[in-house]
């Protein structure tokens, strides 16, 4: 179980640091997609490190571990919002697709942190 907690952990750190870095790149796209959900602009940077501060804590998370499961639940909370800010706009699913893809990548981290 542990072998699998590492692996979706590191999986989910990989994302929420890839998703972060187009929302610090100002990538085009990103903050399109941002905007079109009802996100400012000048709200985007702080949402970019929420990310980074919850890919970290997953990687510290391996050696303690409760850091792990609370940064598992903050990012289950993140990607809930996500998905919320979609469906609250009624997006169709293939936009909000992503949204919900990791937020059940992290609440699949967040129960393997717990089981561990």
């Amino acid at each position: 179980m542990k072998i699998a907690m590492i692996i979706v952990s590191s999986l989910l750190t990989l994302l929420a640091f890839a998703s972060a870095s187009g929302k610090l790149r100002k990538s085009p796209q990103v903050i399109q997609g941002m905007t079109h959900v009802g996100v400012r602009e000048n709200q985007i940077p702080l949402l970019a490190l929420l990310e980074i501060a919850g890919g970290v804590g997953l990687l510290v998370g391996f050696a303690t571990r409760d850091l792990g499961r609370l940064a598992a639940a903050g990012l289950v909370l993140y990607f809930a919002g996500a998905l919320v800010a979609h469906l609250r706009i009624k997006d169709n699913f293939k936009t909000l697709a992503p949204a919900l893809d990791l937020f059940v990548i992290s609440i699949g981290t967040l129960v393997l942190q717990i089981q561990r």
